[in-house]
C-alpha cells in the first residue's frame, strides 16, 4: 500500500519533467499550425493522443505512484494557468504563444500561397465563405486566419 503514495524520485524531478515536456509540446502543437479544436480531422486527434502516450514516460519517469501523478497533474495545471495568465497581460508573448492573425484574402483577390503555406484547404475556405453569406470570391474586403484556427471574413458591403 505505501508504495502507492512513495515517490521514486524527488518532487522536484517531476516539477522539472513537467515544465521540460510541457513547453515541448506547447512548441511542437505550435509549430504544427493553427486549427481550432472543433476543426480537428481524426488524424490531428490521432496526433493528440499518440503525442499525449510518446511524452507520458517523459513525464512520470517510470513512477508509477499516485502522489507522482497528482503531482504531474497539479503542475501541468499551474503550467496552464501561468501561460493564461501571463499571455491575457502580455502582447509580445500573446504572440509567441498564439502566433498572430493572417491575412488570406484582400479586397477580391485569394492569396493562394498563403493557405498553403497555413495549410487551409480550399475546401475550408469556402466553407468559412458560405458561413459569412458569402457566394463570390469578389466580395471578399477582408479574410483572416484567427490565432484559434478560425477564418473571419468581412465582405465588402460590410465595411
Amino acid at each position: 500500500m505505501s508504495d502507492l503514495l512513495q515517490l521514486s524520485a524527488p518532487w522536484w524531478h517531476f516539477v522539472l519533467r513537467a515544465v521540460v515536456v510541457y513547453a515541448l509540446v506547447m512548441v511542437l502543437i505550435r509549430a504544427s499550425g493553427k486549427r481550432a479544436v472543433g476543426q480537428f480531422t481524426p488524424f490531428d486527434l490521432v496526433l493528440l493522443i499518440l503525442i499525449g502516450n510518446a511524452v507520458q514516460n517523459g513525464l512520470n519517469g517510470g513512477d508509477n505512484s499516485v502522489t507522482g501523478a497528482a503531482l504531474l497533474a497539479g503542475c501541468l495545471i499551474g503550467l496552464n494557468y501561468l501561460v493564461a495568465f501571463v499571455v491575457a497581460r502580455s502582447p509580445r508573448v500573446r504572440a509567441v504563444v498564439e502566433g498572430r492573425a493572417v491575412v488570406l484574402a484582400r479586397d477580391g483577390h485569394v492569396f493562394r500561397e498563403v493557405l498553403r503555406r497555413e495549410l487551409v484547404s480550399n475546401a475550408d475556405f469556402h466553407e468559412a465563405m458560405r458561413e459569412a453569406g458569402c457566394n463570390e470570391i469578389e466580395k471578399i474586403r477582408l479574410a483572416t486566419l484567427e490565432t484559434n484556427g478560425r477564418i473571419s471574413i468581412l465582405l465588402a458591403d460590410e465595411a
